[in-house]
């Protein structure tokens, strides 16, 4: 690796009463720590360039004990072509919670041993079964609708006593929960996605852990959570963090204040807690391959060590790419968390992008005509010089946490397209949220309502939505119009990597277009509620002569001297020469 050193934690009872020996050529036992807990020892090993790949035994002896022995595996590094692509702007992401996706292997739904047994699917907050190969045996549907990326919410052990489905309390940071599968398992999922040229995005979280977790239970220190006289949780506002003229204690409550009873927030400023967080995720990526990582929760965690992890984790990997969880209306806060201290926040936080949840809103003003419109989105997209690089912004319309996209649009079909053209066709790199594309909808009051099963994921289920035989004809409607977008973006580079101009809305006209070298594809959007005629010739600049264009969704040929545009529409054009 990059970085020669390595932090072992030791966890056994009173494994710090016993003297640590083992002598393996190349690797050197630099220091040994011993902490307030007993149970624990951190051991740092120095790796050696050019140390051969090995097992060797650690011995823990005691005077008058029998000697323990752990048999510590030094693996070569795998080196395979298509191994951490990394994810950019000519991807798109679809997000999948495992348990409400597909059950592809009963034999592992339930567990005598874990703290949450049996399978609840009428139940919104009880595990329903679904699991990694579930996901496995429907990546030729994914793969067929245009995804080229697949996020899945942590798969990691959840081991708490109930409503632990959704991977976000993690109780053990170095395997994948049973009910899901096993780490073999999610290695041949990587490496099954990527024979089929698919991505794969792991969710992870730095900011809290699962409160039944042995390094919580069993604690190897005091600070290594963030302590409070009784149960305190955080305020949940960014703005403790940027605000200069701010309190110390709004600050330390937004940092450290806990997010749940059952999540521990975690103390990055203890180093022992730093080198865990940074190895595991290091070990992951390594182990499985994966091509990029989704922080949880981002803003929460303590600043410079994250700058630090993401500088040590592209030096691992420099292909890797990571995107944070930031939640505002606000592209300064949004940018205030991005890489190249691009709003004078005195940091470099080296975070190449963010959760754009400003997009999303501005795609919901658009369509539903909210807080100024179509013209609100226009001003949002004009702000992106915030950022050093908006491309890396991944865009999305819903997720696990949010209400569906369909209840969003009030189940307005039109408006529905038009959202979902804009998700594909503008900036940055779009994500999907399972369902979508099968008119799944719903509130999230509470979040259970928008993770429903997918339909057909689970034998006996009465209608299967992966057919399109299983699906209504509005749903087909639905999923052919995700499916045609898609796969026009995943093959048209000017809708990836291209280039991005906007006019000022007029008479609630909105027209943008994405372009390079080779092409150009003009989108034109009414707002109106009732059909329009846009004369064109405002837009030369980037028409630049072109008489005609193709209806992508449709096929149809279009005079590009005056365009009809029905009410509440996104018109995807490619122009013709």
């Amino acid at each position: 690796m990059h970085n020669p050193n390595v932090q072992l934690i030791v966890h056994g009872k009173d494994i710090a009463s016993r003297k640590v020996e083992f002598n393996y050529p190349g690797v050197t036992l630099a220091a040994v720590h011993k902490v307030e807990n007993p149970n624990y020892l951190f051991l740092d090993l120095r790796i050696s360039a050019g140390t051969t790949p090995g097992t060797f035994p650690i011995k823990f002896t005691k005077l008058g004990q029998k000697a323990l022995t752990y048999s510590y595996a030094l693996k070569k590094r795998e080196h395979s072509a298509g191994r951490i692509q990394g994810v950019t702007d000519k991807d798109l992401i679809y997000l999948i919670m495992p348990d409400r996706f597909s059950n592809g292997d009963p034999s592992n739904d339930s567990f005598s041993n874990m703290r949450e047994t049996g399978i609840q699917r009428d139940s919104m907050f009880g595990r329903h079964g679904g699991d990694i190969q579930g996901v496995m045996n429907h990546l030729d549907y994914l793969k067929d609708m245009g995804v080229t990326t697949i996020w899945m919410t942590p798969e990691i052990e959840n081991d708490e006593p109930k409503a632990s489905y959704h991977g976000y309390a993690v109780t053990d940071h170095y395997k994948i929960d049973a009910r899901y599968g096993t780490n073999q398992l999610y290695k041949q999922f990587v490496e099954k996605c990527h024979s089929v040229g698919l991505k794969v995005i792991k969710d992870i979280v730095h900011n809290h852990a699962g409160t039944e977790g042995y390094t919580i239970m069993d604690m190897p220190m005091k600070s290594w959570v963030h302590q409070w006289p009784t149960y305190t949780k955080s305020n949940f506002k960014y703005e403790a963090v940027m605000d200069p003229h701010g309190a110390a204690m709004d600050k330390k409550l937004m940092l450290d204040g806990w997010f749940d009873h059952r999540m521990a927030d975690m103390n990055e400023n203890n180093p022992y807690v730093q080198n865990f967080l940074t190895q595991n995720h290091i070990w992951w990526i390594e182990y499985a391959g994966i091509d990029g990582l989704r922080l949880d929760t981002y803003p929460y965690n303590d600043p410079q060590y994250m700058a630090d992890w993401a500088k040590d984790l592209k030096a691992e990997f420099p292909n890797l790419s990571i995107f944070g969880e930031v939640l505002t209306n606000d592209p300064v806060i949004s940018a205030y968390f991005t890489q190249g201290n691009t709003v004078n926040r005195g940091m470099d936080t080296h975070l190449p992008g963010i959760t754009d949840a400003v997009m999303k809103n501005g795609i919901y003003d658009a369509v539903m005509d909210w807080n100024g419109g179509v013209t609100h989105l226009y001003e949002l997209l004009a702000q992106d010089f915030l950022y050093q690089d908006v491309n890396r912004n991944v865009v999305f319309l819903d997720n696990h946490d949010m209400s569906r996209a369909l209840s969003m649009v009030k189940e307005d079909i039109t408006k529905y397209k038009s959202a979902m053209t804009m998700l594909m066709t503008l900036r940055g790199v779009p994500q999907m949220y399972y369902g979508d594309e099968i008119l799944m909808k719903n509130y999230s009051d509470p979040d259970g309502l928008v993770r429903s099963d997918f339909p057909g994921g689970w034998a006996g289920d009465k209608v299967n939505k992966f057919t399109a035989a299983g699906r209504t004809d509005a749903e087909n409607d639905a999923f052919n119009f995700v499916r045609k977008l898609a796969n026009y973006r995943k093959n048209t580079p000017a809708l990836q990597g291209g280039k991005m101009m906007q006019y000022i809305p007029e008479k609630g006209i909105y027209v943008y277009f994405r372009y390079d070298s080779k092409k150009t594809v003009m989108m034109v959007y009414n707002s109106n509620d009732k059909d329009q005629t846009e004369t064109t010739a405002r837009y030369d600049e980037r028409i630049k002569g072109a008489r005609q264009a193709r209806n992508v969704i449709s096929g149809e040929t279009v005079d590009l001297a005056n365009v009809t545009v029905p009410a509440k529409t996104t018109l995807v054009l490619e122009l013709l020469n």
